[in-house]
């Protein structure tokens, strides 16, 4: 990557490549809206304080309906935000939303959204002083943290250490192991190719589970019932996890069949504040991905044997 201090010679390149069909590379001024009453009001257990310190601006590293909640969020808290967006983006609702808008690639995400390059330049072309990074795309990344934070730039997410030790199935699956929890049975090192894939799956018995380590919503995951699955599904969902995260990387497990999904929280900050969001039922899911979340869960939903919610 060119460094910060040849950071604005390399974005002019970027912006000549793409100048017939960016939205106004260098800042798409659109509009912008006061602190909004409702946020302000005290339904909130932590109302806004307009008096914090806070950014004055950040960039929004993702597209979609993250990225346009993140920006209408951050509008409500009075911080100006920057859309990126790939060429086939570039009349997209949430660039229309955002105060600057920047072009930093084609249509291919691996060009655009997964482009930490492009990203780093759009931050210090705009002044951006937070990149936050929605989901998928760059949100678990680590090495993009890393260069974020080489720059003094903030990451509003995990830490790197907290990347690297859940943003991992592979490493997240071992560090629960080394800490007592119940885990799916399977594979937990790298499938290296599709009949690797089929040996372990063997061994494990079918159905089975080919999972993307890096994956999340839903993405990179297909189910093998046989060998002929095993392979398209490994084929497939590497090629996926590819496109959506930048990491090919494959897991197996045995598949289990009507699960119940329960999913328990909790959030914390570098300030060494935390809060318990409780269970949550996410079974009824399409595609992988969650459809419904019903909280709080119904009694019936966790029924395991030494839970605790304390």
């Amino acid at each position: 990557m060119a460094n910060i201090a040849a950071g604005k010679g390399a974005f002019r390149a970027l912006e000549t490549i793409f100048k017939d069909q960016v939205y106004n590379v260098s800042y798409g001024i659109y509009r912008s809206i006061s602190v909004s009453s409702l946020y302000l009001s005290s339904f909130r257990n932590d109302p806004f304080n307009p008096n914090e310190s806070r950014f004055d601006k950040i960039l929004v590293a993702n597209r979609g309906e993250i990225a346009c909640r993140v920006i209408r969020t951050a509008k409500e808290m009075g911080i100006k935000t920057v859309a990126v967006y790939s060429i086939a983006d570039n009349n997209a609702r949430h660039v229309r939303m955002a105060d600057e808008a920047v072009c930093i690639g084609p249509a291919a995400t691996k060009d655009s959204y997964l482009n930490i390059d492009h990203i780093m330049l759009a931050v210090t072309k705009t002044g951006s002083q937070a990149v936050h990074p929605g989901y998928g795309f760059l949100s678990e990344n680590a090495v993009f943290v890393e260069k974020l934070e080489a720059a003094g730039i903030s990451f509003i997410g995990p830490s790197v250490e907290a990347i690297n030790g859940m943003g991992d199935k592979l490493e997240s699956k071992r560090l629960a192991q080394a800490a007592g929890v119940n885990t799916i049975p399977g594979f937990d090192g790298i499938v290296n190719d599709a009949d690797h894939c089929v040996q372990i799956a063997r061994e494990i018995s079918y159905p089975v589970m080919i999972k993307a380590s890096a994956g999340g919503g839903g993405k990179g995951m297909r189910i093998a019932r046989n060998d002929d699955d095993a392979r398209d599904g490994f084929r497939l969902a590497s090629q996926e996890a590819a496109s959506s995260f930048g990491d090919d990387r494959i897991l197996v497990e045995k598949f289990i069949d009507k699960p119940r999904h329960i999913e328990i929280q909790v959030l914390g900050d570098k300030h060494g504040n935390a809060v318990y969001l409780n269970e949550r039922e996410c079974s009824i899911q399409r595609r992988n991905q969650k459809v419904i979340e019903e909280a709080p869960r119904s009694s019936s939903a966790v029924d395991t044997k030494g839970y605790s919610n304390k």
